[in-house]
């Protein structure tokens, strides 16, 4: 049974429909990339998953009981707040010793339990907000735009961190990105989104499908061969050529 599936999804926000018939689903244990252009709806997509913002059409089906972790774009702290890592993971309800170091080991951090939210470089506290997804052991871990402000070398350690992740706790991952080249290198899924999915499938197909490439050019190719990292288990291709939907601006 899938995690969650969207049938025939259509969002508006402020007047305007932002998404149009969105068809398509999560399964256990899989990595998915939405990739898609400024106002394509990616963010929007994610709100409609956790239930956030309300279709006007269509119907978002998650698994009864379905754990969820979410690692969002930004988080500000104050930096005159004195909280240590430990406390932060410890919001808003307890979380045990053991929990919160596990989930550290998890994230890559394990030596970070005592220091300063305040003091810590943005990939520090990136994987911070890592291990808070993963406490309570998600069985879908969900990540918008999560390393923005990273250097690329920054964003590849941490989707290689992503796939560990899915590898330990076998959970699906879905990831929301403008970073092309190294999210979809680690992804066994690539949705691309601009107001509907204009094509849908394993990294290299999505990469050479001519509705990929006018939104975003030929450049992917290489970058692909470069960082791509095989997986165990395949997935089905398609490429919806239907061009009757209008995009998103």
């Amino acid at each position: 049974m899938s995690l969650v599936s969207m049938a025939d999804l259509s969002v508006a926000q402020g007047g305007r429909t932002v998404l149009q018939h969105v068809n398509f689903a999560i399964e256990p244990g899989e990595i998915v990339t939405i990739v898609g252009p400024n106002g394509s709806g990616k963010s929007t997509l994610l709100k409609a998953l956790v239930g956030a913002l309300t279709p006007v059409q269509g119907r978002v089906t998650r698994q009864s009981g379905l754990r969820m972790g979410y690692v969002p774009q930004r988080l500000h702290i104050d930096p005159t707040l004195p909280m240590t890592v430990a406390r932060f993971l410890s919001l808003p309800r307890h979380a045990t010793r053991a929990r919160r170091d596990a989930a550290l080991e998890r994230a890559g951090v394990p030596e970070l339990a005592d220091r300063q939210m305040s003091g810590l470089s943005g990939g520090q506290f990136q994987r911070v907000l890592l291990a808070r997804a993963i406490l309570d052991d998600p069985q879908l871990l969900l990540l918008d735009e999560a390393t923005q402000g990273l250097d690329q070398p920054g964003s590849a350690a941490f989707y290689r961190r992503i796939e560990e992740v899915r590898g330990e706790l076998g959970c699906a991952v879905l990831m929301v990105s403008h970073e092309l080249h190294v999210v979809m290198s680690a992804s066994d899924r690539v949705i691309c989104l601009n107001g509907h999915i204009c094509c849908e499938g394993q990294p290299e197909a999505v990469a050479s499908a001519p509705e990929y490439r006018a939104l975003f050019g030929t450049g992917t190719g290489g970058a692909l061969a470069l960082y791509r990292h095989e997986h165990d288990h395949q997935h089905d291709e398609h490429c919806d050529h239907d061009h009757s939907h209008e995009a998103a601006e």
